[in-house]
């Protein structure tokens, strides 16, 4: 038997930040609550961009990236203090740092006793290249957890299958998906990618968003999303596949009790076995001929 794992899954309404220490009291809050309720606890990408507010004079993409780089290792640390206060493995969303190669989009995954562990984003959407100049990072990797093996796909990233199957077939059973999406076509990408990456390889996914409104800030003016897990459309599981999800653009937390043990009854005895059929080699496409017979 493997250890369950208790999830909670953020929808993070951005705040209006005069200070980093606001920054620090809002994280310690939202931790402290969802700590009540989860071993683990998952955040949207770029929610500290929350904090730009505080060392920028006025909405601007581009001064708010450099500032968040600029303080890219006190907000780190103010994440890592956070998970280590109140005992919790925690995604804290994911936060710009400035590499020798360039900025990457890296999400941390911190552990109790504060050590952390990074997994970039790998493909970049169109603000993120033409706009801010961030660059792709790291391929897809695991963490190892108390509760086995989990990957991380950042945003963008979950709409490209390849990236999350090469982390199950590495041993994840389970799928975070930290967020950040300023329409609803964005976040319905976000959305029904999880759920078909969910399907495709029988596994848990999580979606953590930012919502709401913020005209101060240039980055994260406007949010569109809800907090959702989601597992396989099979026996054991509801028939849509949807484990827990919250209300759409509305902030708070969700939970959920997630066993691998699960996964690996559907993967043998459900009706369909979409992770083990997964196609290894896909021929290139021809064309279908036409004939009188």
């Amino acid at each position: 038997m493997n250890k369950p794992l208790r999830l909670g899954v953020l929808a993070w309404e951005v705040a209006k930040i005069d200070s980093l220490e606001d920054y620090a009291n809002h994280l310690d809050r939202l931790v402290a609550e969802g700590a009540k309720q989860a071993d683990l606890l998952l955040m949207p990408e770029y929610s500290c961009m929350e904090a730009a507010a505080a060392v920028t004079k006025e909405p601007d993409p581009s001064a708010e990236l450099d500032a968040m780089c600029a303080h890219s290792d006190a907000i780190l640390a103010i994440m890592r203090a956070a998970a280590k206060k109140h005992s919790v493995w925690l995604m804290p969303g994911t936060l710009p740092r400035p590499e020798a190669a360039g900025v990457r989009n890296r999400a941390p995954l911190i552990a109790p006793n504060g050590s952390v562990a990074f997994q970039d984003k790998h493909v970049m959407t169109r603000f993120e290249t033409e706009s801010w100049g961030v660059k792709a990072g790291n391929p897809p990797g695991v963490f190892e957890t108390p509760w086995g093996l989990i990957g991380t796909s950042v945003c963008y990233d979950s709409e490209f299958p390849m990236l999350a199957r090469a982390q199950v077939e590495a041993g994840a059973w389970l799928i975070l998906v930290p967020t950040c999406t300023d329409s609803m076509h964005g976040f319905n990408r976000v959305k029904i990618s999880a759920q078909a990456r969910a399907l495709e390889n029988q596994c848990f996914v999580a979606v953590s968003p930012t919502v709401g409104d913020a005209p101060w800030l240039a980055t994260l003016d406007e949010n569109h999303g809800c907090a959702g897990i989601y597992g396989p459309v099979d026996r054991g599981f509801p028939d849509d596949g949807v484990i827990a999800e919250g209300k759409l653009d509305q902030d708070g937390w969700i939970f959920a009790t997630l066993s691998p043990d699960a996964l690996d009854e559907v993967r043998e005895n459900g009706a369909v076995r979409n992770c083990r059929d997964w196609p290894t080699v896909v021929p290139s496409a021809g064309k279908n001929t036409f004939s009188d017979a």
